[in-house]
């Protein structure tokens, strides 16, 4: 669907039915040079089972009208005004990479409209090294062949996503071409340096009051493991419940391992839900 956000249009998927703002809401936002898309299977599953769903494509992706926002903190606010004018009050908030940052930023910062929060494929603080950022702004075709090449641990994931033979690498090729052609000039740098400048990650982790699951790829060169070590033993102390679930993927989990993320994402939010509808029966539908 099409919204005016800030007098701008903005493309929000909504998995396949209309959104439903009395439903319980579930926000995906997706990474550098990607866009809704990224979550094509979990999105349409969450929609289909009981939640509305809205998946974001950020200022300046896809069909989203720019300029694109160059600070994480900015798009935390942006994503506050997206549930405004959807009426929605609460949600599941999910963030994959540079989306993670996005959705710890507006969980700590709007900490009554995150009722759970799921970090895919993070890392705090989460730097990028000067030639991908020298790369992303001068040579951008090189440097989507560099993270393509880096975010996948596999040539063919089994079952993979759609389905059994499609290739990941060509397809996440194309929806960063895609993306790039459709943005503004130096989209890729402008979204590499918003998380290289973040530096607000561990003091957010501390402020967040909501449930916390963790999902990471035990083959990912991007964001390693071992990187959000420090983000999770942050969490533990602020949060009531912080959990972390390790897939055998690299960066690209949603299409590495469809199912198992989605199996980790929806059991979390749902969990969530009955948990919420059980304390106070009458406060969700």
């Amino acid at each position: 669907m099409i919204l005016s956000l800030q007098n701008k249009p903005t493309y929000v998927y909504t998995g396949g039915k209309p959104f439903d703002a009395g439903l319980p809401t579930a926000v995906f936002i997706h990474g550098a040079e990607h866009d809704h898309s990224v979550w094509a299977l979990q999105t349409r599953y969450f929609a289909h089972h009981g939640f509305g769903v809205l998946a974001v494509d950020l200022p300046g992706h896809h069909r989203s009208a720019g300029p694109a926002l160059d600070r994480i903190g900015a798009m935390a606010d942006w994503l506050a005004d997206l549930l405004d004018a959807t009426g929605v009050a609460q949600a599941c908030v999910i963030g994959h990479s540079m989306g993670s940052l996005v959705a710890l930023d507006f969980a700590a910062r709007y900490p009554q409209r995150a009722s759970a929060l799921a970090l895919l494929a993070t890392a705090v603080p989460m730097a990028v090294s000067d030639a991908l950022l020298d790369a992303a702004l001068n040579r951008e075709p090189q440097a989507i062949a560099m993270v393509n090449q880096w975010s996948h641990s596999t040539l063919a994931a089994k079952p993979s996503c759609p389905g059994p033979g499609f290739w990941l690498h060509g397809m996440n090729q194309r929806l960063m071409e895609r993306v790039s052609t459709t943005g503004e000039p130096g989209l890729f740098h402008t979204d590499f340096a918003a998380c290289n400048a973040y530096a607000d990650g561990l003091v957010r982790a501390a402020e967040i009051r909501c449930p916390v699951r963790l999902i990471v790829g035990k083959r990912d060169a991007m964001t390693p493991p071992r990187a959000a070590q420090a983000l999770a033993q942050a969490l533990a102390q602020a949060s009531p419940h912080v959990d972390t679930i390790t897939l055998d993927s690299g960066h690209a989990l949603m299409t590495e391992q469809p199912d198992a993320t989605l199996d980790a994402l929806f059991g979390f939010a749902s969990g969530v839900v009955q948990s919420a509808r059980s304390a106070s029966p009458a406060s969700l539908p």
